[in-house]
């Protein structure tokens, strides 16, 4: 790949064997360690750590001060808030090694982490999900769903462009910015065909 299909900081460090894709920026102080495959579009904020073999899609946003660690593969559009932080290990030792026990994390397309939130490693992000600042996630989340608290919880359905919907009686929800519809059916929420 030519060196100016990407922007890279001069205090970034990028190590061998990374894929990084067109128009990619990635900012001060950041470290891209080796195995690591970034998308295309992506904005890598300051002071950001992604660890060997993590995937993020296309258009992904990371904000300042995340440490994205090996087991974590977020698709495209998912934006990382600042200061947010996933997990690759349930019990995690100083003196005990446990690379081999690393968990995957799955952010699905769309999904939005705010800023301080958590989210416990071995669990997926459902698409255009929305996790609210200081959440800890400690399940899965469903596509959709809006989540807050310590633990997490279920308190409500967002639009992919991130309103929070009010379904009538008919189980119909429409997004004040999109005009998109959306359906509320057996516990979970889908975007209707236009």
């Amino acid at each position: 790949m030519a060196e100016n299909d990407f922007f890279v900081h001069p205090s970034a460090i990028i190590d061998e064997g990374c894929a990084i894709g067109n128009g990619t920026k990635i900012w001060h102080f950041s470290h891209i360690m080796s195995g690591c495959v970034i998308g295309e579009k992506c904005n890598i904020g300051q002071n950001v750590v992604v660890s060997p073999d993590v995937i993020l899609g296309n258009n992904v946003r990371v904000q300042n001060n995340v440490s994205i660690y090996t087991g974590v593969i977020c698709g495209d559009d998912v934006f990382l808030g600042p200061s947010m932080v996933f997990t690759n290990v349930i019990n995690p030792r100083s003196a005990i090694s446990r690379k081999e026990e690393y968990k995957k994390t799955y952010v699905e397309k769309g999904a939005t982490i705010g800023a301080n939130a958590t989210i416990v490693c071995g669990h997926t992000i459902g698409r255009y999900a929305f996790i609210g600042a200081g959440a800890v996630v400690t399940k899965d989340v469903k596509p959709y769903s809006l989540v807050l608290g310590n633990p997490a919880r279920h308190i409500g359905w967002m639009s992919e462009y991130g309103h929070r919907l009010n379904f009538d009686g008919n189980g119909i929800a429409i997004c004040p910015e999109s005009g998109e519809k959306y359906i509320f059916n057996e516990n979970k929420v889908n975007k209707m065909e236009s």
